[in-house]
């Protein structure tokens, strides 16, 4: 299996629900870096998983929506706690949407999209799927 990585960056603010969370229950900032990694079995003609300039691109687009937002305030998020792993889901969820719409070329072609979200040096957290 091929993969191809690229990553970024996006700033929220948002609050947990919950005792387990202890002082992140008040509302704070979170800076995540986000790798986004597709695979697919054969590279195609060019000897490429996808272009690298229309992966960067289809990647900032999924966080476009998050970054420098209240995730608190946000509608889709309403009543859900947006852990780092509940922000993989999401972000994985927004990218392979674009890929089955054709973003990358032929959506038939990759096998799968893994999204990891690096909350600290030490503590990170991935979402993994099939498109």
């Amino acid at each position: 299996m091929f993969s191809l990585t690229v990553s970024d960056h996006f700033m929220i603010a948002h609050s947990f629900r919950g005792e387990i969370f202890g002082p992140a229950q008040r509302l704070h900032g979170a800076t995540y870096v986000v790798e986004l990694e597709l695979r697919r079995a054969a590279l195609d003609v060019h000897g490429l998983v996808t272009d690298i300039g229309l992966m960067r691109r289809l990647l900032r687009e999924a966080l476009d929506g998050l970054d420098y937002r209240n995730l608190d305030e946000m509608r889709d998020f309403s009543g859900r706690n947006t852990t780092t792993e509940f922000l993989a889901q999401a972000i994985h969820v927004r990218a392979a949407e674009r890929i089955k719409a054709g973003a990358l070329g032929p959506a038939g072609a990759f096998a799968g999209l893994k999204v990891t979200l690096r909350e600290s040096p030490v503590a990170w957290a991935s979402y993994d799927a099939a498109i």
